[in-house]
């Protein structure tokens, strides 16, 4: 059995998969001595508010299952009438198939009675919950639960869907989705997030998520090895000191280019610039040196030995001469496809002891080549897109987006390597087995060129000696939060990654 993973560090909030929930909750009620009776009246009382505050008037509709998520929706169904709310509540199971607490709440219930499911009940609802299915459910929806999931999908265009705790047919430990499920427009989950909320395709079915305090007190003996990347995370970032050197706050050196896409290195190094570093050069064709020269003001450029604007291996011992006066090194960015630049990136990677950042054509230098990157002295952190991870896992971007965290995870553990998995739900994986989720919602970032600058904010914090798992973190926080004032600024569709380079200072000193 291997060792469990350690700790978050403290910028990370947990995000409890369902196990871990489980022991909490056991721990709570064990432990502690909290009824669990009285963690589902708290629960279904944050849910049951968060539905009247979200739609005021109308008829709600509380579609529950038969085990302890039906129960949170049976407390939901009795304070809502109490607050003089119209509510139905229709059931997947007969009342005397519920046990436990569900039982009991079903007992409470007052008139009118529950009904069996029907479709055709959902009509006219201002509000359905989703209470069918809850965290502890994995694999694909049965009867009669796959039906209700279809109904409520095909009614959220005239009624608002809240989940309770999870979406039914989400996965709550991974975001994995295996059949059906709900489309909901918000999520009221307990005590904290769970993962499957936060990661894709969960994420996109969950809505907006809100947690509700349940009363489980701190101090649970359990270790979540998931959390959601919090502000502070920029806490730990270095700053210049008074009496900082260009040298102390990090030389980092971006190597890539080729004919065509001498604007990937350009971005990345000048990313770098504007997160910090104090010394950024660009190791590029010598045949395309005067573009960098003429475009690159603050960024030194060094030129290689290249044939027809692509590098070539001589390359190699001029680029490693640098790595002796440098902090970290970034390797990718528009460095093109050639068999002898593939050689080249795997001969560099091989070499090159100081941290390293694989993006772009370094990452599909390594196909198939993961475990070449544990022979590494020095951190490496790879930053693919799903795409490029499935070409590292030698599967397809279809199973990366339907299993994000554990391909993330496998990749890590493989290459021994921090792996920074892109999308709105981007995933950092460390090969210890932790694993951090950004809450994204920077949908101006899906433009050419902002992969380069997260590369070069990564590069950069790296320079700074940062803890690699961090400062992929870090980057990856304040990458998104430019993207969320680029787009209040200058408008979603209008975002191009030189206004994200020109808005990461800004997104570091804490304006979001």
């Amino acid at each position: 059995m291997s060792d469990p993973a350690p700790a978050l560090p403290d910028w990370l909030e947990p995000l409890p998969d369902a196990a871990e929930q489980r022991a909490t909750d056991a721990w709570a009620i064990g432990e502690r001595g909290i009824p669990s009776l009285e963690l589902m009246e708290r629960a279904g009382h944050g849910l049951a508010a968060a539905v009247a505050s979200r739609v005021p008037e109308g008829r709600i509709v509380v579609v529950a299952g038969k085990g302890n998520n039906g129960g949170d929706g049976l407390v939901v169904a009795r304070l809502l009438r109490e607050w003089g709310r119209e509510v139905d509540v229709l059931m997947l199971a007969p009342g005397d198939e519920l046990t436990g607490d569900a039982r009991a709440n079903f007992d409470r219930l007052p008139d009118p009675a529950p009904r069996p499911f029907e479709p055709g009940a959902l009509g006219e609802a201002a509000a359905i919950v989703d209470a069918i299915l809850g965290t502890g459910f994995s694999d694909e929806p049965r009867e009669p639960a796959r039906s209700a999931i279809a109904a409520i999908n095909d009614a959220a265009g005239d009624a608002v869907v809240v989940a309770c705790d999870v979406p039914s047919g989400v996965d709550a430990s991974t975001g994995e989705i295996a059949g059906d499920a709900v489309r909901a427009h918000a999520t009221v989950t307990f005590h904290a997030a769970k993962p499957g909320l936060w990661i894709n395709p969960g994420k996109a079915h969950s809505g907006e998520v809100s947690v509700v305090d349940i009363g489980i007190p701190e101090g649970a003996p359990v270790t979540p090895g998931v959390g959601l990347i919090a502000p502070r995370v920029l806490d730990g970032v270095p700053h210049r000191a008074h009496d900082s050197t260009k040298f102390a706050a990090g030389a980092v050196l971006v190597c890539g280019g080729s004919t065509g896409l001498t604007g990937a290195p350009c971005m990345a190094a000048e990313a770098a610039m504007r997160a910090g570093a104090g010394y950024v050069t660009a190791l590029v064709p010598a045949s395309l040196n005067l573009v960098f020269e003429q475009r690159l003001l603050e960024v030194m450029s060094v030129p290689l030995p290249d044939k027809d604007g692509t590098l070539t291996q001589p390359a190699l011992e001029v680029a490693l001469e640098r790595v002796e006066r440098a902090d970290a090194f970034v390797l990718g960015p528009g460095l093109g496809r050639k068999p002898g630049t593939f050689k080249l990136a795997r001969k560099l990677a091989a070499a090159i002891t100081i941290p390293l950042l694989l993006d772009a054509d370094a990452l599909n230098a390594h196909e198939g080549r993961l475990e070449a990157l544990t022979e590494r002295s020095a951190a490496t952190v790879l930053t693919p897109h799903a795409g490029e991870l499935a070409r590292l896992l030698e599967t397809d971007s279809t199973e990366i987006g339907a299993h994000r965290l554990r391909c993330a995870r496998d990749a890590a553990t493989r290459a021994e390597a921090v792996v920074l998995l892109k999308g709105d739900d981007t995933i950092v994986a460390a090969p210890d087995g932790r694993a951090a989720v950004n809450p994204g919602g920077a949908p101006a970032l899906s433009t050419a060129g902002t992969g380069d600058v997260l590369s070069g904010v990564i590069g950069a914090y790296l320079g700074k000696g940062m803890d690699p798992f961090h400062a992929a973190c870090a980057g990856a926080f304040v990458h998104a939060r430019a993207g969320r004032i680029a787009a209040r600024t200058i408008g979603t569709e209008g975002v191009v990654a030189g206004d994200v380079i020109a808005l990461l200072p800004r997104a570091r000193a804490g304006e979001d």
